[in-house]
């Protein structure tokens, strides 16, 4: 591309040492941020790095970021960023919508900016310490978050003050600015960086797909070359400038260079620990030790011992021994919670045998409102159904999550039984004799909206007697097989009032008796039905039957006797 002409070619690769190394070398200076390429004039963009045109100097406005580190045990998978492992360590997973946003953004840059090396796993760094990568890939088919995710005020309490630029198009605050979507763009960055990357004509920091791109081309800007170490440090102090942001993103970059693998959405590992909340640790002051000057004066000669009196002494009481007392146990943070509340649940609806997209949610609230961390809130289901709560061990009627730093816990994924009808799944805090929250759910039966035969033979009988072939019939949902759906067949009067005929073909019941109307008829896993065999009575001439699906699929098939 021509704006990447004069882009200078460095040599360097980015090493895999300890992230508290690239710390070291970078604790001395602050590091720029990045700017959009500008023009000089003869069509060339600035080389040079500048500061942010950001308010808050960084895209982020250096808001808060989750501080988890990776495990322990990384996994040891160099050059997987092709052939992904289908399973590994849960922090390894990453959710499917917003892994693919990542490997997108990577592919746009590589035509777009093939100098700059952008690797997904460092949008993935990124990715989990700004969001918990969508808060574990709560997105929906095009990528946008379920709601939204908005950094704290930043109205210079604690963190930046940067008044309102967006009149709250982005965060919903006219006042000051906050940080938005999954990667965190303050509305500032976002007017400058925003993509539009799923083709939906938005440009919508809430998608992970526009968000991803517009993190690639952020860091990419200023003819960083990200295989450079230099220019890798540069690029994550300036989404956010604080060296402990680049150690902790450094960190997950290359735990994800040596290995990943793809989970279902909504299912990702949600961080805990996050900058914002962090304990403050003081050292503790060591008292001097103190210094008695000699005196000078001469030491007062002893009293003498008066001598002892005659007759028995008095017994001296025993001390009275010192009570131990007894210690008071910190309140745990279950204590503090004061009730919970809805985090934004939307309707939790599935058919029989899917998945709720949706998945049930609460934030911990102290008596202040603020939101608490680190509580144990249960899910339970309570009522008829078969539905179950998909957590690490399998299926279960109940399940025990910890809330995040922003106080939210959100149930494992919900899977619908083939029980249809509604049930409840309650929200309790553990230990607290608190208000539960009861979330509505519901279970429909299985759908088709198209009805198809599967070959197109003639169906031919002669009078009283039985129909040569059956009626084979394939139902689709969507463009997709529709099993387990209950079809009803019935002989119509006519196509335009279908009333049941009474007269020529028919079915048979157990008994031989002729029947003219089949309910409980369900398709295959192929989504597949092969009606029962059909015989005609004295009447000749055409008759018509008639297939239904719920969700609205029909289908009405000749008959012919003669």
């Amino acid at each position: 591309m021509a704006a990447h002409i004069g882009r200078r070619l460095r040599k360097g690769a980015t090493s895999t040492a300890v992230a508290a190394a690239a710390v070291a070398a970078l604790s001395a200076s602050q590091a720029p941020g990045a700017t959009p390429p500008a023009d000089a004039g003869n069509g060339d963009p600035q080389a040079a790095d500048a500061t942010s045109s950001s308010p808050g100097g960084s895209a982020t406005g250096d808001s808060p970021y989750y501080t988890d580190l990776p495990p322990l045990n990384t996994p040891d998978k160099s050059g997987t960023s092709v052939n992904l492992p289908a399973v590994g360590p849960s922090e390894a997973g990453i959710p499917a919508t917003v892994l693919a946003a990542y490997k997108q953004a990577e592919t746009h840059l590589k035509t777009a900016d093939p100098g700059c090396n952008l690797p997904w796993q460092l949008l993935a760094g990124i990715g989990k310490v700004e969001s918990g990568q969508a808060r574990g890939g709560r997105v929906d088919a095009n990528g946008t978050t379920t709601s939204p995710i908005l950094g704290p005020v930043l109205n210079g309490v604690g963190f930046a003050n940067i008044s309102d630029t967006d009149d709250g198009a982005y965060d919903g605050d006219k006042t000051h600015d906050r940080a938005v979507g999954p990667m965190q763009f303050i509305p500032s960055t976002w007017a400058t960086w925003g993509q539009d990357a799923n083709g939906d004509g938005l440009k919508d920091p809430n998608n992970i797909y526009d968000a991803a791109r517009a993190a690639g081309m952020y860091l990419c800007a200023n003819d960083r070359n990200l295989a450079v170490k230099a220019d890798l440090d540069r690029a994550i102090l300036s989404y956010n400038r604080s060296t402990e942001y680049l150690r902790t993103v450094l960190s997950w970059f290359e735990y994800y260079k040596r290995g990943t693998h793809q989970v279902p959405d909504g299912t990702g590992v949600l961080p805990v620990d996050r900058s914002d909340n962090k304990p403050v640790t003081r050292p503790t002051p060591v008292p001097s030790p103190s210094v008695t000057p000699p005196t000078t004066s001469p030491s007062p000669s002893p009293k003498p011992t008066p001598p002892p009196t005659s007759g028995p002494s008095k017994p001296v009481p025993p001390a009275k021994p010192t009570p131990t007392p007894t210690p008071v146990p910190s309140p745990s943070p279950s204590d503090t919670v004061a009730r919970i509340k809805d985090a934004g649940t939307g309707a939790l609806s599935a058919t029989a045998g899917g998945r709720f997209i949706e998945r049930p949610a609460v934030v911990a609230l102290d008596r202040a409102g603020r939101p608490v961390a680190k509580v144990a809130v249960k899910f339970e289901i309570i009522g008829a159904t078969d539905a179950r709560l998909a957590t690490a061990t399998g299926p279960a009627t109940s399940a025990v999550v910890t809330t995040s730093a922003d106080g939210t816990a959100t149930a494992p994924p919900l899977q619908a039984g083939e029980r249809t009808g509604e049930f409840t799944v309650r929200a309790t805090v553990v230990r607290r004799a608190l208000p539960g929250l009861d979330f509505t759910a519901t279970v429909t039966e299985r759908q088709a909206d198209a009805l198809t035969r599967t070959d197109d033979k003639a169906l031919t009988a002669a009078p009283d007697a039985e129909f040569a072939d059956q009626v084979e019939v394939k139902a689709t949902h969507k463009g997709a097989v529709a099993a387990g759906v209950a079809l009803t067949a019935t002989m119509i009067t006519s196509a335009d009032a279908p009333a049941v005929n009474d007269k020529g073909p028919f079915f048979k019941d157990e008994e031989g008796k002729p029947v003219r109307t089949l309910v409980g008829l369900k398709t295959d896993a192929d989504g597949v039905l092969r009606l029962p065999k059909m015989y005609a009575d004295g009447q000749t001439g055409t008759f018509l039957l008639r297939l239904t699906a719920p969700g609205g699929a029909t289908l009405t098939v000749e008959l012919q006797v003669a």
